[in-house]
């Protein structure tokens, strides 16, 4: 059970709260909707309820705070909007690095795609799917966890009706295998056609929360849509009639040549325009909204003008509808029961849906309509997607997931993931390379570069080498593309923050440089010898404190930018970071330290050794010496002063959050 108990948004600038203290609760087993036109405060409600809105309240999901769940990805399934990831990953690379954040075997990801009916486009990029997968990859993620809970926002939103009727009936299926299922939707059709309680939301605040068929008998109205050419003479003759058989009919111009005549039924309104020869262009059967319209009047057609005629019948809303109230005739309606099926329209496709119940009458039609399942796309709906691409499977039960077993492995196997999954990082290292051979044979040319910068392809006019400049830029991409492509945030909260993650993200860092500074003096040796002889590339004798230097550089410019990236949440803060180390930090340490030092920390190996009673050999000497002579470096000391200012700016700033990795 979902319980939202006093959710309040924190209001801005002297504005009230979008959210306004907010109750009620989502029963497992049932699909809970909340509704509300639009800017009543539904999304505000549901990131309040993920902690990602700052506000008060509290949200129980099964009796427990969400940072107080042990794995998020197991009780709540978010989908927010598109699909939150890098628009070049792929379908498959997106759910297998979101399976090592949830702690599940990456085969799950290929269970979801065949679940969802995604087998197909598994190898599709992101940013290249349309509307319709986009959603299927959605549901696919907040289902990766197999989770108990599902939060949905606008779900159905600009969906065909078949795929519409798919989602619909997919989450149905969760709520019938007793879990808990609560989306948002604007339109109150869309509530009490689907859901089985319908939570109302008027500017930020709870209006009601009623059962779905109580929802559509207070807040739809049964009518029939009409298109003629001869509008006005219709309407006259369904008042006539109605005043001589004494029923209660009331008509209402809609502008142009559409009717809406509450009170009557198809039948009726067709035979009556067939006795006086007047054309219809459409008739059938919609269910009219009693509250405010979701979109404007005046967006769709001229203020109507109400036609007079007896007065309606005591149950139902007032009989006289002003324009902002005359029900709207353009959007999705009903054709087979109050909230059932709708009918297209040849000027304003319509989608078409199958009704709930079969043992409904057929409604008399007298217009062409569109093929049922195929609507006509305009110039305002989506595109409709091939069927080859998207297979019209029916949701299948969803695979079972097993419960995870926490390991400190999950964020290091997530951070591989999103670096290997993405192209920027094959496109960074081979940059690297190439711009290092080149500057590393044009260095060796003129003999005057000492071999160690001549390796390393570091001029003396660059602040930093390339391996330097692109081991800062893949440690800034690691946290930048986390803000940027928020893959995480949206389900478990102010993860990215977590200290698990840092540290995973640290030790990748580390692991990418490291082995972009072994690959770029190797590529720079091996060109070195290809060019100018084998002569040229001697193994230096301090070589030990040079990998040290090197080493450290390369590293700690990772560091430097994955910090910074972290902290000011941008890749390009990352990369100012790396640079600030030698432009800005580096000069006035060189200048501080150019007086030599006064007392010399030769011997300090030995007596670690004998401190600590541990044998080791004489390489292990030059290993720390070299470490040492790293620090002393003025870039070293700049650049550990920079990781230590900017790790501790992140766990100040960072690690508030409450939820758990």
């Amino acid at each position: 059970m979902l319980q939202a108990i006093g959710l309040t948004s924190t209001p801005r600038r002297d504005l009230p709260p979008v959210v306004d203290d907010l109750t009620f609760e989502a029963r497992p087993g049932t699909v809970t909707a909340l509704h509300g036109p639009a800017g009543a405060g539904k999304t505000t409600a549901l990131r309040l309820m993920l902690q990602l809105e700052p506000g008060r309240g509290v949200t129980y999901f099964r009796g427990r705070a969400l940072h107080r769940v042990a794995h998020p990805a197991r009780e709540v399934g978010v989908l927010l909007g598109d699909v939150p990831g890098h628009p070049s990953r792929t379908v498959r690379s997106q759910l297998r690095m979101l399976c090592a954040a949830a702690g599940v075997p990456g085969s799950r990801a290929d269970d979801m795609l065949r679940a969802v009916g995604l087998d197909g486009a598994r190898d599709q990029r992101i940013g290249t799917l349309p509307l319709v997968m986009d959603r299927r990859l959605g549901l696919a993620c907040a289902l990766l966890g197999g989770p108990h809970t599902l939060l949905l926002d606008e779900p159905g939103a600009r969906l065909s009706v078949r795929e519409s009727a798919w989602l619909y009936e997919l989450l149905r299926a969760h709520a019938d295998e007793g879990g808990t299922v609560l989306y948002t939707t604007a339109d109150p059709r869309d509530a009490a056609r689907n859901a089985d309680r319908v939570v109302t939301l008027e500017e930020g605040r709870l209006v009601a929360d009623q059962d779905a068929a109580d929802f559509a008998r207070t807040r739809l109205r049964p009518r029939v849509v009409v298109r003629t050419p001869y509008a006005t003479r219709l309407a006259a003759v369904l008042a006539q009639e109605s005043r001589a058989a004494r029923r209660s009919v009331e008509v209402v111009a809609e502008g142009g040549n559409h009717l809406s005549v509450y009170g009557s039924d198809c039948a009726t309104i067709g035979e009556s325009a067939f006795r006086h020869g007047l054309l219809l262009h459409r008739l059938a059967d919609e269910t009219g909204d009693t509250g405010d319209s979701v979109v404007p009047r005046q967006a769709l057609a001229p203020a109507p003008a109400s036609i007079p005629g007896p007065s309606p019948a005591p149950e139902g809303p007032p009989a006289a509808l002003s324009a902002s109230e005359a029900p709207d005739a353009d959007v999705a309606a009903t054709a087979e029961e109050p909230f059932g099926a709708t009918v297209a329209d040849p000027d304003r496709p319509l989608p078409v849906t199958e009704p709930r119940s079969a043992s409904a009458p057929e409604p008399a039609k007298v217009s062409v309509e569109a093929p049922e399942g195929s609507p006509a796309p305009d110039s305002e709906s989506p595109p409709v997607l091939d069927s080859a691409l998207v297979p019209d499977v029916d949701p299948d039960p969803l695979p079972a997931v097993q419960p995870p077993r926490r390991s400190p492995l999950w964020p290091v196997r997530y951070e591989i993931r999103r670096l290997l999954g993405v192209p920027s990082t094959p496109l960074v290292v081979l940059g690297v390379l190439f711009v290092s051979v080149v500057i590393s044979v044009l260095l060796a040319r003129n003999g005057r570069t000492p071999l160690p910068a001549t390796l390393a392809a570091w001029p003396g006019l660059s602040p930093l080498p390339p391996a330097a400049l692109g081991a800062g830029l893949i440690g800034a991409f690691s946290f930048g593309e986390e803000y940027r492509y928020p893959a995480l945030t949206t389900g478990r909260g102010a993860v990215p923050r977590r200290l698990g993650l840092l540290l995973a993200k640290l030790a990748v860092a580390a692991g990418v440089g490291a082995f972009l500074a072994v690959l770029v003096v190797v590529a720079d040796r091996e060109a070195l010898r290809f060019v100018y002889g084998g002569q040229l590339v001697p193994v230096p004798h301090n070589w030990p404190g040079l990998s040290a230097n090197w080493f450290g550089l390369v590293i700690g410019c990772a560091w430097a930018g994955l910090l910074g990236a972290g902290v000011f949440r941008a890749a390009a803060a990352g990369v100012a970071a790396v640079l600030a180390v030698p432009v800005a930090f580096a000069p006035p340490l060189r200048h501080v330290l150019a007086a030599g030092p006064g007392r010399s920390v030769a011997g300090l190996p030995g007596r670690l050794r004998g401190l600590m009673s541990i044998e080791w050999s004489t390489a292990a000497d030059r290993w720390v010496m070299g470490a040492l002579k790293v620090v002393g470096q003025p870039v070293g000391v700049a650049l550990a002063l920079t990781l230590t200012v900017l790790l501790c700016a992140y766990v100040l700033t960072g690690l508030r959050g409450r939820a758990r990795w």
